[in-house]
């Protein structure tokens, strides 16, 4: 591997570990909710209100992150540092501006957007989601805030405050869950989340500031970089949207299901995320601003030979992720959540649902690479239009799903989705740069499904067979459940080792260094 693919890989290491501190905190926090709040109406309404709350500026978020980032980069190189730095107080104003705006909007018609996201609730559950609804909405802001700023720093590959935030944002949730929440109601759970997604914000401020930012009240509207972001963020946007209805679609439908649906879903999804969170994510983070600055070199090579690293680092993870989810579903919600408020019955609803997901890792996380590809060669469309199809066929399977497989037909028609979707993807930017390569990623896949599958079988023996054996107390299976994970990397390393998987060498090198 060249110093190119060293670098990712030792860039996305460090970002990984931080991410992989920040994810497990925010393990540890969703374990602590499910221990005090449990799987039932109360954590059903403030799953919904919150996502009420977060889906318009997670929408626009992630639309503005995605394109400001070569924005930022393209500025620096026509414009200087300074031209760089004015756009970014210029571009802070009019979010702030917006966000206040649709925070004001979500307040009034916070009703309707409750109805709609979950019809099913009625009466008290209604009210309670509109009243938490309407206390998280101050996130908006500070979303919309943490999004610009990451933007920036991100195009100047100043990756450390974006990859460490979460650890500030679940200690605030830790500190009140450990200390404060026995003797408070769900309200008081969506106050904190409030503070917790202000220190988002705070953690990135010093990092910006000391880049030679300091704000000013100027806004130029006229700035023909703002009027490209606008033209960029639109189908960035609407593709951003389609997701997030996906989301509302999967809400709504669970609301008419029996009770703790929505929780079980929740729970499974940010189980299934965290190994994108943690991982994939570290890559495309990397990845993005590389490949921008490649395609605004015009070359297309190292587009190519950037976009190959990265998608064989991605398998490397996600395959073996999945075959361990799928074998480990039940005790790893049981151990990790089985307690308190979180019953037997919300463990197996629970890993039903996380099973079904995690057919679709592989689909969405290299999705997520895709749709940063063609960010970075400034196509929004392309994502947009998938996403517009995958949100379509997410319906009509969901609809079809439901009613023989209940929650677990919602989580497999998002899995269904996201897999042909990416495949449309590959389609799509092979008619846009030419040859990619295809017949090496299908190689390394080959080689990654081979020591998965033998990887699966050593974790299925120890666990399930050799783990029967002993004593069946809480401790005894955490230790075979640790015991086994960690035998089953080994043995999957080992195996990629031997069969000459180039990516595995330098991701092992870092991690021992």
């Amino acid at each position: 591997m060249n110093n190119k693919g060293q670098h990712v890989a030792k860039t996305a290491a460090m970002i990984a570990a931080f991410t992989l501190i920040s994810k497990g905190l925010g393990f540890i926090r969703e374990v602590l909710i499910a221990s005090r709040f449990g799987s039932g109406m109360e954590t059903d309404t403030y799953f919904v209100a919150m996502t009420a709350t977060v889906i318009i500026v997670g929408t626009i978020g992630s639309a503005l992150n995605t394109t400001l980032i070569p924005i930022f980069s393209e500025i620096e190189e026509k414009r200087g540092k300074n031209g760089k730095l004015k756009y970014l107080n210029n571009i802070l104003n009019i979010v702030f501006f917006i966000t206040l705006i649709l925070s004001i909007f979500a307040f009034v018609f916070s009703p309707i957007i409750i109805k709609i996201l979950a019809k099913g609730f009625e009466g008290e559950q209604f009210l309670l989601a509109v009243k938490l609804n309407r206390i998280g909405l101050p996130i908006i802001i500070f979303l919309g805030f943490t999004h610009v700023f990451s933007g920036y720093l991100q195009s100047a590959q100043i990756f450390g405050p974006h990859a460490i935030m979460g650890i500030p944002y679940n200690f605030v949730f830790l500190v009140y869950l450990f200390f404060f929440a026995k003797n408070s109601d769900i309200s008081s759970l969506m106050f904190v989340s409030v503070l917790a997604s202000f220190t988002q914000v705070l953690i990135q401020t010093p990092a910006v500031k000391h880049s030679g930012y300091s704000y000013s009240l100027n806004v130029n509207f006229k700035d023909p970089y703002i009027k490209k972001a606008f033209a960029l963020v639109m189908p960035v946007l609407v593709g951003s949207a389609v997701q997030q209805i996906n989301v509302i679609i999967d809400k709504t439908l669970a609301s008419d299901l029996i009770e703790g649906s929505i929780s079980a879903l929740s729970y499974a999804s940010r189980v299934n995320d965290m190994v994108i969170s943690v991982f994939v994510a570290a890559i495309t983070t990397v990845v993005f601003p590389m490949l921008s600055k490649a395609f605004s070199k015009d070359n297309k090579n190292e587009v190519k030979h950037i976009l190959n690293q990265g998608i064989n680092i991605i398998l490397i993870i996600t395959v073996p992720a999945t075959v361990g989810l799928i074998l480990l579903s039940k005790p790893l919600i049981q151990l990790f959540f089985e307690r308190g408020a979180f019953s037997p019955n919300a463990t197996i609803m629970t890993s039903e649902a996380l099973v079904f997901y995690s057919l679709g890792l592989v689909g969405s996380a290299l999705r997520l690479m895709l749709n940063k590809v063609f960010y970075s060669f400034q196509d929004t469309k392309t994502p947009m239009t998938n996403g517009v199809i995958a949100v379509l066929l997410n319906v009509v399977l969901n609809l079809i799903l439901i009613k023989p497989m209940g929650h677990k037909g919602l989580a497999l028609a998002t899995s269904i989705s996201a897999t042909i979707t990416t495949l449309l993807l590959f389609v799509d930017l092979r008619k846009k740069v030419g040859h990619l390569g295809y017949s090496k990623m299908l190689y390394a896949l080959i080689k990654t499904v081979v020591a998965s599958a033998i990887m699966g079988v050593v974790v299925y023996l120890l666990y399930y067979k050799a783990g029967v054996l002993l004593p069946q107390t809480k401790i005894i299976q955490m230790i075979m459940l640790l015991a086994s994970v960690a035998a089953g990397v080994v043995v999957y390393f080992m195996l990629l080792l031997l069969m000459k998987v180039d990516e595995v060498r330098v991701i092992l090198s870092k991690v021992m260094k």
